[in-house]
């Protein structure tokens, strides 16, 4: 068991830069994956990025490569979403999620814990 909690959400001007958090507690495993996903009005659930607990290796989606940056402190048990140059489109919430397995997954039915989201809008 593993509880996620986002922060760091928030209202910034399109070209601006957010830093997104998710604090985890209880159970961690270097097994897990951790993964950010947003959910726009109207819109599926999508992947943004990924990282492993133990190790450097990260994946992004297409969309994001170059404007996004995730990282974890395992110190702090707390990985990070750098967002930078926003546009209108990012608009969405944000939901950190965790998983337990060798692979990262883009598919939200393959993440077991979920945050409760956090809100960034970026106003045009």
């Amino acid at each position: 068991q593993v509880q996620l909690v986002e922060s760091g959400g928030g209202l910034v001007q399109a070209g601006g830069s957010l830093r997104l958090s998710c604090a985890a507690s209880g159970r961690t495993s270097a097994s897990y994956i951790m993964g950010w996903f947003r959910q726009a009005p109207g819109k599926e659930r999508e992947f943004v990025a990924g990282i492993r607990w133990s190790g450097s290796s990260t994946r992004y989606a297409d969309s994001m490569k170059g404007r996004f940056t995730i990282s974890r402190d395992n110190a702090k048990n707390t990985v990070y979403l750098q967002m930078s140059s926003l546009k209108p489109e990012d608009t969405a919430v944000y939901y950190c999620a965790a998983r337990l397995g060798t692979f990262f997954a883009m598919d939200t039915q393959r993440y077991d814990y979920w945050g409760q989201g956090t809100q960034v809008t970026v106003s045009s």
